[in-house]
């Protein structure tokens, strides 16, 4: 080197454009964060597992019969012209529902390895454009943890994660609009950036038509995103992103332009209009306000979602810029004004989301957790951005400081694991109880239908808070009718309630 040189340190600031040295390399750290994935990876392989207990029960008693007589496109038009004018969601639906039992059982498995897989591309991808590099694992585990504790540190699990029902609406939809992200960050040159629009615009206009709470979150994401470009993108960038947000947004209103004319949603609003007052009256809007602060309590006191925070910090002490990286994306990094036009963002989406969805569920949604999935992603990879914000700051300190912060790190994401495990757990075991006694239910009322019965009992078996024919203590028939559609059977009666 020669004299009077500028040393380049790993305390060099990436954002100068001269380097911070080279990631950890070697084997250990390597071996130990594929160690640190395969906890979130695990508590992923054990729900699925749990999954084979998931029986139908609550809508999908209504779907299942019309899919076995209609296909999925009956579904389709069902929910299109009847139930809700949600055409995605009607298709989502019918592919499960077209394999009854086996549907719902697989569903979970499968809707988590896609999630994990679509998070997992999106971290690699985001470090890749922004010119960063990071030891062999660091995606993975990011990404494991994010999806562990989106999944499982609901209130409500098997809602969130279980129920195929709720999930296709509300926990899937998010990821996937984040998942329309993909083909931009993997552009190059003109025919990726034309495929990028055409997928977001597809994309827009199918989540338009998945799940109106999604929806939001969506346009006020991309909205945001528009507007607060100059404080992150350099400007060669912007103008392409723009375009590409502002198609997102169009593809997005053109889905729900599809949904709001549509049969189905008349008839929704038309249900709905006579019970409730506009979501858009004073009162409703001031009630809403405080529902969500209530919601906002709860999650914030979730002490599992320091799992996300850990995450990022591991995230922010590991990478560093890559010598080969291009001209750079990203302006320099102002953290405390980005995370708190995040967390700023995150309020927006939750409220209007809380807006939309108390017209229909009115003080319940203090209870219908799984309608707080939409905006909770959001949260979730806010967490992350601001442990990697801290994680950045801690690796300008000495070793024994940096070393002391993965560690701490390390066993939080170990805690957060065990600390979702043990409900998990439980859950399993509820669902294996209502497994045995659905089908021993299910075998007789086949039994009681081929010998010509045309009325048999029903008793009610829930779990985790979901709604069966005769809720109430027998009082609520919804959705009976349905059942005895399944059955063959003119009626299914009120048969007591679970020994």
């Amino acid at each position: 080197m020669a004299v009077g040189a500028p040393r380049v340190t790993d305390r060099d600031d990436e954002d100068t454009g001269r380097g911070d040295g080279p990631p950890p390399t070697g084997r250990t750290v390597p071996a130990a964060l594929l160690a640190l994935a395969a906890l979130p990876l695990g508590l992923l392989v054990m729900a699925s597992v749990l999954g084979r207990h998931v029986r139908p029960g609550a809508d999908e008693w209504c779907f299942l019969p019309v899919v076995r007589d209609h296909g999925i496109a009956g579904l389709v038009e069902q929910f299109y012209v009847t139930d809700n004018g949600r055409l995605a969601n009607g298709l989502l639906v019918g592919l499960y529902a077209k394999f009854p039992v086996a549907g719902h059982q697989w569903y979970g498995p499968v809707s988590g390895a896609l999630m994990l897989g679509l998070l997992w591309a999106l971290t690699a991808l985001l470090l890749r454009r922004a010119g960063l590099a990071a030891p062999r694992g660091t995606a993975l585990a990011v990404a494991g943890m994010t999806t562990a504790v989106f999944l499982f540190a609901t209130p409500n699990t098997y809602k969130t994660f279980y129920w195929p029902a709720a999930s296709v609406s509300h926990t899937l939809a998010p990821v996937l609009a984040a998942a329309a992200a993909l083909p931009l960050l993997r552009a190059r040159g003109r025919r990726g950036r034309i495929a990028a629009l055409v997928t977001v615009l597809l994309a827009g206009v199918f989540m338009g038509t998945l799940s109106e709470e999604a929806s939001v979150v969506a346009l006020v994401v991309l909205a945001a995103a528009t507007v607060l470009a100059p404080l992150v993108l350099v400007e060669r960038v912007r103008r392409p992103f723009r375009v590409w947000a502002l198609t997102g947004m169009a593809g997005v209103a053109v889905g729900t332009l599809l949904l709001v004319t549509s049969p189905g949603s008349r008839n929704r609003r038309e249900r709905y209009d006579a019970e409730t007052v506009s979501m858009l009256a004073p009162d409703s809007l001031v009630t809403s306000l405080k529902l969500f602060a209530r919601i906002a309590e709860t999650v914030l006191t979730t002490w599992q979602y320091a799992g996300a925070v850990a995450a990022g910090v591991l995230l922010g002490l590991l990478v560093r810029r890559r010598p080969d990286a291009g001209p750079a994306v990203l302006l320099p990094w102002r953290p405390v004004r980005l995370l708190s036009l995040g967390a700023l963002v995150v309020l927006v989406c939750g409220y209007l989301c809380t807006v939309i969805t108390y017209p229909v569920f009115g003080t319940r949604v203090l209870t219908t957790e799984r309608t707080w999935n939409d905006y909770l992603l959001l949260y979730v990879l806010l967490l992350v951005a601001a442990g990697a914000a801290l994680g950045r700051s801690v690796r300008r300190a000495r070793r024994p400081v940096v070393l002391a912060a993965a560690a701490a790190s390390a066993a939080v994401c170990a805690a957060t694991v065990l600390g979702l495990a043990v409900p998990l757990h439980h859950l399993g075991d509820d669902m294996r109880a209502r497994a045995e006694r659905w089908d021993r239910q299910d075998r007789h009322l086949r039994e009681q239908a081929a010998s010509g019965a045309r009325t048999v009992p029903y008793t009610p078996n829930s779990v985790a808070r979901m709604l069966e024919p005769f809720g109430a203590g027998g009082k609520k028939r919804w959705p009976a009718g349905c059942v005895a559609d399944y059955y063959h059977l003119d009626r299914v009666t009120y048969g007591g309630p679970t020994p």
